[in-house]
């Protein structure tokens, strides 16, 4: 049998590779290269790094801080399951942030403690209407870190004799404060806790406030006190669902955040089943479907 053998051409250098066929003045030096032809590569090199650095910007979520827990590990099942996008979170009353957006900070994603200020937004033309999505319904605990304190009820908690300060989030901008006032109004005791009352800027700060001492008892998110970082401290007790109007949650993107991809795709995270299990692990309930 007669055997052909192949030849193979000896290999080329890699620069030697990548240039053949090219024109002669692309080959050249920078300096030796046509004016032209510099300009061109310069203006390129800033698109390319120009998409670089937009592709890589984080998404930017501003969240109500009932979520401050819950996000660390729903943000870890993101992760998981979109590695190529980076978040950047900041969390605080949904008043707030409702107020910053109007006045154009740059957020792609408003998670709110309400559906009232995702909607105002879309009404001012600021988010994106068929973004609007209820992901989480709240609930309202009365909480102390006071071993002395019985908290079953709330009445008896706020005319209580060790109770000199009472905290709730400030109703003018939190929701979760809204809730707790009108809590108080249902049981006949916000005239008796006025004079007790300190306001936290948010939810978390007002659970703050309670563990620090700084007031002996208060109304907080459930989310908070099943959070690992606070599950086990001091004694708390959930208030009725028909105390106050319920706590529907709703995530919206903003108008920055409508010409994102990477938002879109948080968005639609916040709507899966990974999600869900997140926040019924925290103590909320599921919406029955966006509306």
């Amino acid at each position: 049998m007669r055997r052909w053998a192949i030849r193979h051409p000896s290999p080329l250098p890699l620069a030697a590779r990548l240039t053949r066929g090219v024109r002669p003045e692309l080959n050249r030096s920078h300096a030796q290269r046509p004016a032209w032809l510099r300009r061109s590569l310069v203006s390129f090199s800033f698109f390319v790094l120009a998409l670089t650095v937009r592709g890589a910007e984080p998404v930017a979520i501003a969240a109500a801080s009932d979520l401050v827990f819950c996000l660390d590990a729903l943000h870890g099942e993101f992760r998981r399951l979109h590695p190529d996008v980076t978040l950047r979170l900041s969390t605080g009353s949904s008043g707030n942030f409702f107020a910053q957006i109007k006045q154009g900070a740059p957020y792609d994603v408003f998670l709110s403690a309400d559906l009232l200020y995702p909607r105002e937004l879309i009404a001012a033309g600021l988010a994106e209407p068929t973004s609007l999505t209820p992901y989480a319904i709240g609930r309202l605990v009365v909480w102390t870190t006071r071993p002395d304190l019985e908290v079953t009820d709330l009445a008896t908690v706020v005319r209580h004799s060790l109770v000199r300060k009472f905290a709730i989030a400030n109703p003018a901008h939190a929701p979760y404060g809204r809730a707790a006032r009108e809590a108080l109004e249902s049981q006949g005791s916000w005239a008796a806790a006025g004079p007790k009352l300190v306001l936290g800027e948010n939810i978390a700060q007002t659970a703050q406030f309670i563990q620090t001492g700084n007031a002996e008892a208060g109304i907080i998110a459930l989310s908070l006190v099943l959070a690992p970082n606070l599950k086990g401290v001091g004694r708390w007790s959930l208030l009725p669902a028909e105390f106050h109007a319920p706590l529907e949650q709703g995530a919206v993107l903003t108008k920055r955040g409508s010409a994102r991809p990477e938002a879109a795709r948080y968005l639609e995270f916040l709507r899966s089943a990974e999600a869900r299990a997140v926040f019924e692990r925290f103590g909320f309930q599921l919406p029955r479907g966006k509306e």
